[in-house]
């Protein structure tokens, strides 16, 4: 990759003719006058400002997007915005780097600007020699008009951001989403003359308004489900390729991801493609195993959209498309948990509810299997018991949206309280048998199997986002089948 000139040349740099600066700012067709249409979520943000604007009266609120983090040397990672940036404006993709969103307090609510690093004239040496901005590097930039047209607010160039707050810092109580942007935060601070208690409250309010989802979330969420259906699907065809080639985990992976990119943005999160007894790995990323005939694969993945919202889908799938007999009596037991957890799952329950609904099958099937060194209830007390973990250490269920484990900053009380009609959450029990584990009778050693879908809470239920892939052991194999015939 080469690299652009910068303010001080380095040893991969030449300097630019003054007879190249003249030539390459001529001939360009001119940029386009008609105004770029409203993102998608462009509406949906305005209205999650005056969520967040109701609260916060009189305060000016600072929510940057986070910059650039280098993965070596001079490469950067892709760029995704914070989350609850996303929400307040409708940005997703890799928009908008160093951008950030001030909300200024005003008459009847705040009036909100998106101060960023506009397009420059062709003219300008940015336009050819700069890395991170200029257009013959990144490609065409917007100008102040057309991202006011993008997301629908007001927009100023980043060069006024930081006199505009110092201005009014010490006047105007003032909130910032602190960890997107450390540099401006301590700026900040010296402005305002105090730390951050305030600025820690604010993160927690922004992760407890996205817990219920608005219309456009709902939409989001389903057709990430769809799409990662669609990712699922291409990598069953696939599994005789990555059956015959080295490291078909990576196969698996590589198929999802090439999905995920072409339905979506990118996957939501790294995926998990677990063969055989890599399966009892949780967090199982390396994907760097055979697939074997005869074993199960455990494929833990979402797409996320350009929205960036994201799907989380695990399916337990036969690598030849057949269950044996040992790994039909896991999986079943696995899926008649979700199911209870499904069940469990409704207006006024408690979040904990769906957990405690499923492992009390988990519980039941493995004293019933001569596992657990104690009755089922007894593994089930909350303070003598917990053998069952040994098998499930994990949870159920966690919040999904914009981020994949969504609202981690919310109260535990409000995280973990009554499930409300909008709530997206996931329903994933598993059971987990490693090839070490010798309390475990030897014909089940090395299975492992999760089942995981996303499921929208309503008025007087559930409903299931993820249901275009089959659960029952027996729908599993005869999806299979269809997809490698």
């Amino acid at each position: 990759m080469a690299n652009g000139e910068k303010a001080t040349l380095t040893n991969r740099q030449s300097p630019f003719s003054d007879a190249f600066k003249q030539f390459i700012c001529e001939g360009w067709a001119p940029y386009s006058s008609e105004p770029p249409a409203p993102l998608p979520g462009a509406v949906a943000a305005a209205a999650h400002r005056k969520k967040l604007s109701a609260i916060y009266p009189g305060e000016r609120l600072i929510i940057p997007a986070g910059s650039l983090k280098p993965r070596s040397n001079d490469c950067d990672y892709p760029f995704r915005p914070h989350s609850a940036f996303t929400w307040l404006t409708g940005l997703g993709t890799d928009r908008e780097p160093d951008a950030v969103l001030v909300m200024e307090p005003a008459a009847g609510g705040h009036t909100s600007t998106l101060y960023f690093h506009p397009r420059v004239p062709r003219t300008d040496e940015e336009f050819y020699g700069n890395p991170r901005y200029g257009e013959m590097w990144v490609g065409q930039r917007e100008s102040l008009d057309e991202m006011a047209a993008l997301g629908q607010l007001r927009t100023a160039n980043i060069d006024e951001l930081e006199p505009a707050l110092q201005k009014m810092a010490s006047q105007t109580p003032t909130r910032m989403l602190r960890e997107t942007d450390p540099s401006l935060a301590n700026k900040l601070d010296a402005w305002r003359g105090r730390g951050d208690r305030e600025d820690a409250e604010l993160v927690v309010t922004l992760s407890e308004l996205r817990l219920i989802k608005d219309d456009f979330e709902v939409a989001q969420l389903r057709q990430a489900c769809q799409a990662t259906a669609v990712g699922f699907e291409a990598v069953v065809r696939e599994l005789p390729n990555a059956l015959a080639k080295p490291r078909g985990e990576r196969w698996v992976e590589g198929v999802f991801g090439l999905h995920a990119r072409h339905q979506g943005n990118a996957v939501g999160y790294d995926t998990i493609a677990a063969s055989g007894d890599h399966a009892n790995t949780l967090h199982w990323i390396r994907n760097d195993g055979d697939l074997h005939d005869g074993d199960l694969l455990l494929m833990d993945a979402g797409v996320e959209l350009d929205s960036l919202f994201t799907a989380d889908v695990t399916r337990t799938m036969p690598v030849n498309g057949r269950f044996t007999d040992a790994q039909r009596k896991v999986y079943d037991a696995v899926r008649a948990a979700q199911q209870a957890g499904f069940e469990a799952a409704k207006p006024g329950a408690l979040f904990s509810d769906v957990h405690q609904a499923a492992i009390a099958v988990i519980a039941e099937r493995l004293a019933d299997w001569g596992v657990l060194p104690v009755s089922a209830e007894q593994a089930l007390d909350p303070v003598e018991g917990g053998q069952y973990r040994r098998w499930m250490v994990h949870g159920t269920s966690h919040h999904l949206g914009l981020d994949v484990h969504d609202c981690a900053q919310a109260l535990r009380e409000e995280y973990r309280g009554p499930l409300k009609p909008g709530m997206v959450i996931t329903v994933e029990p598993g059971i987990y048998f490693k090839s070490t584990d010798l309390l475990v009778p030897e014909e089940l050693r090395g299975i492992g199997v999760r089942i995981e879908d996303d499921i929208l809470i309503t008025a007087d239920g559930y409903e299931i986002l993820s249901d275009q892939l089959p659960r029952e052991s027996a729908d599993v194999e005869a999806w299979m089948a269809g997809l490698l015939a």
